[in-house]
Parts: structure tokens; C-alpha cells; sequence
């Protein structure tokens, strides 16, 4: 017989995993760019100039292809921070791919995201 716990590690688990498989699809939604001084989540000291990006939930270190829904300009990033943190937003790009990107003007832009195996 399992105990309590032991199932409610088996539901964290699948929970985990099942938004690990939903984030290995493609996904469009809005992008905003970020460019702070500090450490980002993974403890890397953040430099703007890298094509880095900020993800709710893909692990470290995912290479992930952001494109430009509206211009075609793509980028890929590597994951190295959490977020973004507002509503709406899927991803937060460094400024250098926000440059590539094309969105500086606007600061946002409407991506459709790919993660790279």
C-alpha cells in the first residue's frame, strides 16, 4: 500500500513532466525584452548583448528558435532566466535578441516560439 506522500510525489511529478511536454510544442504569444544588471535565475551574471531569454517553466540551458510573427526575423536563445511576470507574455528576450528581433522600437512583439532538440 502507498502512502499519501507517496502519491503526491507521483502527481508532482506528472504535473512536472506534463508542462515539460506542453512547452516542447511551439507556442505564439507576445515577447517583451528585458535588460537588468544582476544574476539571472540559473546564477549567470546577465549581459545584455547575449541571446539569452527568460522562460516560466523550460529548463536551463533549452535552445529555443523566436520568430517574429509580424517581420519574420527569428533568433535563438538559450534559456537562462525565469519569467516573464506579466500576463499575456511568454517569453522575456535579452536586448540583443530583441535587436534581432527587430522589437526595440516597440518593446514587445507578437513570437511564435520552437524549442530546438
Amino acid at each position: 500500500m502507498r502512502s499519501v506522500s507517496q502519491y503526491l510525489a507521483i502527481v508532482a511529478a506528472l504535473v512536472s513532466f506534463a508542462d515539460f511536454a506542453q512547452a516542447q510544442s511551439s507556442s505564439r504569444g507576445q515577447a517583451s525584452y528585458y535588460s537588468h544588471a544582476g544574476r539571472t535565475a540559473n546564477g549567470e551574471t546577465f549581459r545584455p548583448g547575449d541571446l539569452t531569454a527568460a522562460h516560466r517553466n523550460l529548463p536551463f540551458g533549452t535552445r529555443v528558435r523566436v520568430i517574429n510573427v509580424r517581420s519574420g526575423h527569428s533568433v535563438v536563445v538559450r534559456i537562462n532566466d525565469r519569467g516573464p511576470f506579466v500576463r499575456g507574455r511568454i517569453i522575456d528576450v535579452s536586448r540583443g535578441a530583441a535587436s534581432a528581433l527587430g522589437m526595440i522600437g516597440r518593446g514587445i512583439a507578437q513570437v511564435e516560439i520552437q524549442v530546438l532538440r
